[in-house]
């Protein structure tokens, strides 16, 4: 005898559209479309995840270069500086430093320049 799948492809279709809910039109209640929006949309999460982070550090950098702009020093001469004086701080913590703490970045640019001198 045949059987249908009745209960579980119902179950299947429950689980795609809840995960749709919020989209317009078709792309929220005609289950091909939905497949479609959801695979395409995964796909966009999984890149934006990775574009996320470049767009922090992108960011952090601007702050960083505008801050020692401030200071008379150039970002790529800052940095250099900084691999020179061994000091190894990122730069979201760079960037933290230079917003809330201007006095500790004033040092952290003498000490780079110095370096930089030397």
């Amino acid at each position: 005898m045949r059987t249908t799948k009745g209960s579980a492809r119902a179950k299947a279709k429950r689980r795609l559209f809840k995960r749709a809910k919020g989209y317009r039109g078709g792309r929220r209640n005609m289950i091909r479309t939905v497949k479609e929006t959801l695979i395409r949309a995964g796909v966009f999460a999984f890149r934006d995840r990775r574009v996320k982070k470049r767009t922090y550090r992108k960011l952090w950098i601007t702050r960083i270069n505008a801050a020692c702009r401030m200071r008379g020093l150039r970002y790529s001469q800052f940095i250099h500086g900084l691999n020179k004086a061994n000091i190894e701080l990122d730069r979201k913590s760079l960037s933290e430093i230079a917003i809330c703490d201007p006095a500790g970045f004033d040092m952290i640019v003498e000490t780079a320049k110095e370096a930089l001198g030397a």
